[in-house]
């Protein structure tokens, strides 16, 4: 027990990270109600946008100073991304049978993952992600990498601004309005189409950030590191309540604590002693997730129409 400081720092640090990436889920499926399985394919082009970003600048570049374009590149890459799948995957299937937007996104994810595997000469090889040197933060009774730090200070950050922007901001109302009724915000003059556009937008972006809290965090990159992020980052969004925006941070936080207690204690418990460690770390959070739907199907806050984004 004199480690569950250090446990739940890092359950938080993970939860945050998973929160970041199923924000995009949420606020896609609120308006349009798609699962767009493609958006971990969406993070992975922000590590890899971020990385070029750095390779692009001289060498021995301070990261300090390297970070503010890395996090513009990556972005501007997976926002790009973002708008064009729902431009010209998405929007042709709208109003169509559900199944083909799923169908399509699958396929698309598929696609982008060989995109940068055939653009990045050895593509099935992690790619090293630069690094702040030096030894972790102690606070005492837990300590942080400074790779953490990043995401310590842009999750939070991320999660007010999104607050204050949907809650209080013209655009953001008018998000809120075409979740609950896209047809009668239509009629009153919202343009649905350019919401839809904000919203994948604003969910890649958050998945950028997410890329770069990442890649600082494992010191690496890779073209197959969008799928279990995606996966666990849906998970999160379930967990707190799909299209809920709100709950999609909740989702991943207690999806992060989740996993680090459970690699970390399971273990302890009589006659569980191979139910432990990181290598069992996805089927708890998966255990986890299969709880929720049987107990409680809506998700930790339930869908509040009023906070759909």
């Amino acid at each position: 027990m004199n480690d569950l400081p250090q446990q739940l720092a890092n359950g938080l640090l993970l939860g945050g990270l998973y929160g970041l990436i199923a924000v995009g889920y949420t606020m896609v499926y609120g308006i349009v109600q798609l699962i767009n399985f493609a958006h971990g394919e969406i993070f992975m082009i922000g590590g890899f946008g971020a990385l070029t970003a750095y390779l692009w600048l001289p060498e021995n570049t301070s990261l300090v100073i390297a970070l503010p374009f890395m996090l513009v590149f990556a972005v501007a890459c997976s926002v790009l991304v973002g708008i064009g799948a729902e431009r010209f995957a998405y929007r042709p299937l709208r109003g169509g049978p559900r199944l083909a937007p799923l169908i399509t996104a699958i396929g698309l994810s598929i696609a982008l993952q060989q995109a940068i595997w055939a653009f990045y000469p050895d593509g099935t090889k992690s790619r090293s992600f630069p690094q702040f040197h030096g030894e972790s933060l102690d606070f005492g009774a837990f300590t942080i990498g400074r790779g953490d730090l990043f995401l310590f200070v842009a999750a939070p950050l991320s999660m007010i601004g999104l607050g204050f922007f949907v809650s209080k901001t013209r655009t953001g109302r008018a998000m809120q309005a075409t979740s609950q009724d896209p047809d009668t915000a239509k009629l009153m003059g919202i343009n649905t189409d350019r919401i839809i556009v904000t919203a994948f937008a604003i969910g890649s972006a958050f998945a950028a950030v997410a890329a770069i809290a990442h890649g600082l965090k494992y010191g690496e990159v890779n073209f197959k590191m969008g799928f279990i992020a995606g996966l666990k980052a849906f998970t999160a969004a379930v967990l707190g309540g799909i299209g809920n925006i709100y709950g999609a941070m909740l989702g991943g936080v207690v999806l992060g604590l989740a996993e680090a207690m459970a690699t970390a204690y399971i273990q302890d418990i009589p006659g569980m002693s191979q139910l432990g460690g990181g290598s069992w770390k996805d089927v708890w959070a998966f255990v986890l997730l299969i709880l929720v739907l049987l107990l409680r199907p809506q998700g930790l806050l339930g869908e509040r129409v009023a906070d759909r984004a």
